[in-house]
């Protein structure tokens, strides 16, 4: 038996439907977000190469520190410039 714990501090587990994903990113804004942890930007700069060579905008966005959620001004930019975000570490 596999017990998962939802590691957020919530008291009662939330119910999340998935997104769709949509058919092909031509078109979109794809945001990239680095948390800020350490090489992290390794991937995170091969997957933009990746993304512009497909054609897809792409704007780059950096938390000041892993260690704490992305600060509501930033979430809000995030929000209101791109259709999707991928957000990545590395240790």
């Amino acid at each position: 038996m596999t017990i998962l714990v939802d590691p957020t501090a919530e008291t009662a587990s939330v119910s999340r439907q998935r997104p769709v994903r949509p058919p092909a990113l031509t078109g979109l804004s794809v945001g990239i977000l680095d948390i800020s942890k350490a090489r992290g930007s390794v991937f995170l700069d091969r997957l933009d190469e990746r993304f512009v060579a497909a054609g897809v905008k792409v704007n780059r966005y950096r938390k000041p520190t892993f260690a704490r959620p992305a600060p509501t001004g930033l979430r809000q930019q995030i929000a209101t410039e791109v259709d999707l975000l991928v957000e990545g570490l590395a240790d």
